[in-house]
C-alpha cells in the first residue's frame, strides 16, 4: 500500500442508474478532483453514469441495479477490485458499503460515506473507516473510526468573472421567487411545499426544478389548486447559479436529507435558505430559517414569516454565506478525504 505518494482509489456507487442526486454529484466531484491531484481513480457504477466523470477517471460499468445479495454482482465486483488492486476502496452509501464489506481478503483500506440517516449502519461496521456528511449523521455512527467531512462545491465566481451559463428555463420576473430543486420523489415532499406556499399567500412564484416519478401527481395538484401560473415545474436545470442569484430564497421541504447539496449551492451563491429540520441544516442556518417540523402548517409559517421581508432574510444569513464559502468548498472536502485515506492506510498497515 502507498501511504505517501499517489494512491489508487476505487469509488463505488450502487444506485440503479435511474436518477442523479446528491450522492452521485458528491462522488463525481470527489473522483474528478482526486484525479486532478495525481491519484489513479476508478469508479464502479451503473453504466448510465459513465459520461458524468472526467476522461482521466477510469469508469467500470457494474450491474448495481441487481440486489445487494446477487451472486453475479458480487462476482463481478470481486473480479474488478482484484484487477484494480486499489489502495483505498470507498463505498458511497449503504448498499455500496454492504457490497464492499462482503468482499473477502481485500488487500485495501476500506471506507464508506453515509449520505443520509438510516435505521441501520450494518454495512459500515466491517469497513476500516466511516465518513458522515453532517454532524447529525456522524453522531449516530458507533464506528470507532468515524469522521465528519461536509459536502463541498467549487468556489462561487467573483463579480469580475464572466457571467454564468444561461439557464435552460426562463426565470420568472415576479417576486418574491421561492426556489426548490431536487428529484420529484416522495421524500422531497414537494406536495406539502406547494400546499404551504399557497397557504402562505406571499405572491410571486414558486419554481420546483427537477424530474422524477411524482411529476404527474404534482402537476395534477397544481391544476387542482388553480395555481398553474405561479407554481412551475420546468424540469431538470443544469445551470443553477442564475436561478439562485435571482431567487428570494431557496426552500428545502424534505422529510429527511443527509447534508443537502442544494443548501451548499444556495449559500455559496448568496441565496438564503429555508428548510425543514433535516440533517445538517442546523450547522449552517440560523434558527429562524428552519421550520419547527416538516408539517404543512410549519412550512407555511416558515415561508410567510421569511418572505414578508426578503431583505431582512438575506441579511440574517450573511454569516451563513461566509461560513459556507470558508468551510464547504470542494477543496476542503477533497483535502479532508485525502487525509483520511492516508490515516486509514497508516492504521491498517500498522494493524497488519
Amino acid at each position: 500500500m502507498n501511504a505517501q505518494g499517489p494512491l489508487t482509489i476505487a469509488l463505488i456507487i450502487a444506485t440503479p442508474g435511474t436518477g442523479w442526486g446528491g450522492m452521485e454529484t458528491h462522488t463525481a466531484d470527489l473522483a474528478n478532483a482526486l484525479s486532478t491531484r495525481g491519484h489513479t481513480v476508478h469508479v464502479l457504477a451503473h453504466s448510465h453514469y459513465n459520461e458524468r466523470f472526467a476522461s482521466s477517471v477510469y469508469f467500470h460499468p457494474l450491474p448495481v441495479q441487481l440486489g445487494r445479495h446477487n451472486p453475479w454482482l458480487h462476482y463481478l465486483l470481486r473480479r474488478l477490485l482484484r484487477s484494480i488492486h486499489p489502495d483505498i476502496v470507498h463505498a458511497q452509501g449503504n448498499k455500496a458499503a454492504s457490497l464492499i464489506s462482503s468482499v473477502r481478503h481485500l488487500n485495501s483500506a476500506t471506507v464508506g460515506t453515509l449520505h443520509g440517516t438510516k435505521r441501520s449502519h450494518k454495512g459500515f461496521e466491517r469497513l476500516n473507516g466511516v465518513i458522515g456528511v453532517s454532524r447529525d449523521i456522524t453522531d449516530t455512527v458507533t464506528h470507532a473510526n468515524a469522521r465528519l467531512i461536509h459536502n463541498g462545491l467549487p468556489p462561487v465566481e467573483t463579480s469580475g468573472a464572466k457571467n454564468p451559463e444561461a439557464p435552460i428555463f426562463e426565470i420568472p420576473a415576479e417576486r418574491p421567487l421561492l426556489l426548490a430543486a431536487g428529484r420529484l420523489e416522495p421524500v422531497k415532499q414537494f406536495d406539502r411545499l406547494i400546499r404551504a406556499w399557497v397557504r402562505a399567500d406571499c405572491g410571486g412564484s414558486l419554481v420546483i426544478l427537477g424530474d422524477g416519478s411524482q411529476r404527474a401527481q404534482l402537476a395534477t395538484l397544481i391544476h387542482e389548486l388553480d395555481v398553474s401560473d405561479h407554481v412551475l415545474l420546468p424540469g431538470h436545470e443544469f445551470h443553477m447559479k442564475p436561478w439562485l442569484q435571482a431567487a428570494s430564497a431557496c426552500v428545502i421541504s424534505s422529510s429527511r436529507e443527509g447534508f443537502p447539496y442544494i443548501m451548499v449551492e444556495a449559500l455559496m451563491a448568496g441565496c438564503p435558505v429555508l428548510s425543514t429540520p433535516v440533517s445538517g441544516v442546523g450547522e449552517f442556518l440560523p434558527e429562524q430559517g428552519i421550520a419547527a417540523s416538516d408539517s404543512i402548517e410549519d412550512l407555511t409559517t416558515l415561508i410567510r414569516t421569511n418572505l414578508s421581508n426578503p431583505k431582512e432574510l438575506t441579511d440574517s444569513q450573511r454569516g451563513s454565506f461566509l461560513r459556507a464559502r470558508e468551510q464547504l468548498s470542494l477543496e476542503a472536502m477533497v483535502s479532508k478525504t485525502e487525509a483520511f485515506y492516508r490515516d486509514l492506510l497508516a492504521s491498517t498497515s500498522t494493524a497488519r
